[in-house]
């Protein structure tokens, strides 16, 4: 498994960080920044991975709500084998959703799906639109692919990362011994 430490011994002799206030601000965020792009190519580089994916929930209850569907999104296999197809496939997106145990109202929520070939809506108040499916299939044929989630229930967001699930992937995994 993935793994990132950070440490923090005195060597480097720098003034140690006691108190909130700019130079606790300015640790945190390249601490952030660091583990967010360590968090990214952690999951782009999945066995055999095609996708990176990228799911933010916004409009939830709470952080945590927000996580834990974001969550759940990435980690569904149909979700990764759907973004392996280029199927704009919002049904498995909202089952996800359902499965993460979070409590939500399916009638509110909005999913888009996005990446350099362009954005495409794909739900809206939990209901499947009309939508351009040669738009769809570029926009889920490029290497970082959005899941973008409205939720409607509040102002909590969050994003997580994974990777598609693809045939590579079944055949490192399977034949791979201890």
């Amino acid at each position: 498994n993935d793994t990132c430490c950070v440490l923090a011994n005195g060597l480097a002799g720098n003034e140690p960080i006691t108190a909130k206030g700019p130079d606790y601000d300015a640790f945190l965020a390249a601490l952030r920044a660091l583990c967010t792009e360590l968090a990214k190519k952690m999951a782009s580089d999945g066995e055999g991975a095609r996708h990176l994916i990228t799911c933010t929930v916004q409009g939830a209850k709470s952080e945590k709500s927000a996580e834990t569907i974001a969550k759940s999104v990435v980690s569904s296999t149909l979700t990764k084998a759907a973004i392996f197809g280029a199927d704009a496939n919002w049904g498995r997106v909202l089952c996800a959703m359902g499965y993460s145990g979070e409590d939500f109202d399916p009638d509110q929520v909005n999913v888009h799906f996005a990446s350099a070939a362009g954005d495409v809506q794909v739900c809206a108040k939990g209901r499947g639109l009309d939508f351009d499916e040669d738009l769809a299939k570029k926009v889920l044929t490029e290497h970082d692919v959005e899941i973008n989630i409205s939720m409607g229930e509040g102002e909590a967001s969050c994003t997580c990362w994974g990777c598609d699930i693809t045939y590579d992937y079944i055949k490192i995994n399977g034949d791979y011994r201890t």
